[in-house]
């Protein structure tokens, strides 16, 4: 094991800069375990039922998140109801990156829902007790996502995998939720 001048191991050098690293970004507590599966390039491929778009851009390369792709990102998951859109969490984008590519498909997600509104928020609880009253999907930091090609434990399973951020699992409705919130897991 090679050392450094200081008695330092070189593993320890680097333990103590992701602890550092992580306890700067708390909420990227798992970052290292999720961002490896999302690649050097991040792509995202999905579609939406609600409006007919699709969307399939890089947003990533090499560190960097490609502010033009976010913005075509933004409005593809905007609320549709209310042709509203917010800035979604790159850390959202990022987790269901990685969760796709765990999966191994070229089939894009279909966009069940993403950003929001407060107003659609409501009206979607007043028809679901499934909905949460403070819903991270009004922040930009949540999707409802499905594949055809993969079951709903399947999404789930990577979701998982990614151990980053809160997942759900709804397989009466046939769809998995994937947010950047904390890391928690539910499902029927």
């Amino acid at each position: 094991m090679t050392k450094t001048t200081t008695g330092i191991t070189r593993r320890g050098l680097l333990g103590a800069f992701a602890a550092t690293t992580v306890a700067a970004a708390p909420t990227y507590s798992k970052a290292f375990g999720f961002l490896r599966g999302a690649g050097d390039i991040r792509r995202i491929s999905m579609y939406s039922g609600r409006t007919g778009e699709s969307i399939d851009t890089i947003y990533w390369i090499e560190g960097e998140y490609i502010t033009e792709a976010l913005k075509e990102i933004n409005y593809f998951m905007r609320d549709w109801r209310e042709d509203a859109v917010t800035t979604m969490d790159p850390r959202t984008i990022d987790i269901v990156t990685a969760a796709h590519r765990l999966l191994d498909t070229d089939e894009p997600y279909l966009l069940l829902s993403g950003y929001r509104t407060p107003k659609t928020n409501a009206m979607l609880r007043r028809r679901s007790s499934g909905v949460a009253k403070n819903s991270l999907h009004m922040k930009g930091e949540a999707n409802d996502l499905r594949l055809s090609s993969r079951s709903v434990d399947q999404i789930y399973n990577a979701a998982l995998a990614c151990n980053a951020g809160g997942v759900g699992k709804y397989s009466r409705s046939n769809f998995v939720h994937m947010d950047c919130g904390t890391v928690r897991s539910w499902g029927r």
